[in-house]
């Protein structure tokens, strides 16, 4: 396949889309999450019943993340984007209406939303690491902040809609119709993902060393499979499965825990709940930096260990403002696991479509398991202190945090 390079101008046109697809799915996963209590209550579901109806959006992450490498590298990232912000838009508003008649009508819903968001976060991955390499720095922790502006904002208009009594149906509804129409337009400017090796240059990032490799390809199916056996891939795939845990237990969790464990009402819950997500924003906004000076591994080590300092005060802290000091360093703590994940599954170009979709199936397993573990927990201990579970896996994540170290300049043998 002949491949071109891209002009400056044509690059930053494909780096503000790849920023609206992040802050869009931010925007979706926030709208949702922040209408869980409302949903909860009207569906009169425990916290372990509740696990359970989450465990379908997780479900449905798998299932699209585990046939992702193939869809982007068949259908290329941009239209996959577009096609499954479609779906998730339709998929919101379903759940915008079904949460009216029963547990059943939601948990299938949330499986087409989790399906639909699984592809689109390989497709944008994989179009922002295109992006990264093409520009030389440090780039995809702030494609990510994209996506925790989106949760922010999508958190605050949820708190605003619930503190003025706006129904979740129309509330759900008019976003979800608004996501559909805008990612649709926005991935026009993405570049192919044939877009040319990047510039014969050693970049000063210590992040991206390993970008300039040359693009060899497997045959599609085999390098799925070769994939699945590559111990670093896989090593990766657990440190982001570790920090998926930890950010997906405060964007499920905090809100309801925030009401049950600390007497707050609906409002305050979601305002703690934006706070902890302001955190991560301001974490992958200006995450670059410090990787650009320390690199990935040193950062994230110490970055998980703020994480669980601010686990320790949200768990023991007796009261709400140690509650809401505690989400503040959770979130700033939890903000770089991921995004850094996705750049070192995405070192060499050549895999990586399939390398982001393994490490991605694996980051999402977090999803999958910590709703009903931290729902069945909380029948038993209450869901603040249930979050312990969180600590235990940024302990692993400190411990493995050297495979995220940059490959060598040479393209990867495997």
């Amino acid at each position: 396949m002949t491949s071109t390079v891209q002009s400056a101008p044509e690059v930053r046109a494909a780096s503000r889309a790849v920023y609206a697809a992040f802050i869009l799915a931010g925007v979706a996963a926030a709208s949702w999450a922040s209408r869980i209590p409302q949903v909860r209550d009207e569906l009169g579901l425990t916290p372990s019943r509740l696990g359970l109806v989450l465990l379908a959006l997780a479900a449905g992450s798998i299932v699209s993340l585990l046939l992702a490498g193939q869809i982007v590298a068949r259908f290329g990232s941009g239209r996959t984007v577009a096609t499954m912000g479609v779906l998730l838009g339709a998929a919101l508003f379903a759940v915008s209406f079904g949460y009216e008649h029963g547990v059943l009508p939601v948990m299938l819903s949330l499986f087409a939303f989790g399906f639909a968001n699984g592809a689109w976060d390989v497709g944008m991955n994989v179009q922002g690491a295109i992006v990264e390499r093409r520009l030389g720095k440090a780039i995809m922790p702030r494609f990510h902040a994209g996506f925790s502006i989106g949760t922010v904002a999508g958190a605050l208009a949820g708190a605003a809609a619930v503190a003025i009594g706006v129904s979740v149906t129309l509330h759900l509804a008019v976003t979800a119709v608004l996501i559909a129409v805008i990612v649709v337009v926005a991935v026009r400017a993405f570049v192919p993902d044939d877009a040319g090796p990047a510039p014969a240059v050693t970049p000063s990032d210590p992040t991206m060393v390993g970008s300039t490799a040359p693009v060899t390809k497997r045959n599609g199916l085999s390098d799925a499979l070769a994939t699945w056996r590559e111990p670093r891939t896989l090593v990766v795939g657990v440190f982001v499965l570790a920090f998926a845990f930890t950010e997906g237990a405060g964007i499920d969790w905090i809100s309801l825990s925030m009401i049950d464990s600390y007497g707050t009402s609906a409002a305050v819950g979601t305002l703690a709940f934006a706070l902890f997500l302001a955190a991560m924003t301001a974490g992958r906004w200006f995450g670059p930096a410090l990787l650009d000076r320390y690199g990935r591994v040193p950062v994230v080590r110490v970055l998980a260990a703020v994480s669980l300092a601010g686990l320790a005060l949200y768990i023991l802290g007796p009261t709400t403002p140690m509650a809401f000091v505690g989400a503040l360093f959770w979130g700033l703590g939890a903000s770089l696991g991921f995004p850094v994940g996705m750049s070192a599954a995405a070192d060499d170009p050549a895999h990586a479509a399939s390398r982001v979709s393994v490490v991605a199936s694996i980051g999402y397993c977090a999803f999958l398991g910590g709703p009903p573990l931290i729902g069945f927990l909380g029948d038993h201990v209450t869901v603040k202190n249930a979050l312990v579970a969180v600590a235990v896996l940024l302990i692993v994540s400190i411990t493995i945090a050297g495979a995220v170290k940059p490959l060598p300049d040479s393209a990867d043998a495997s």
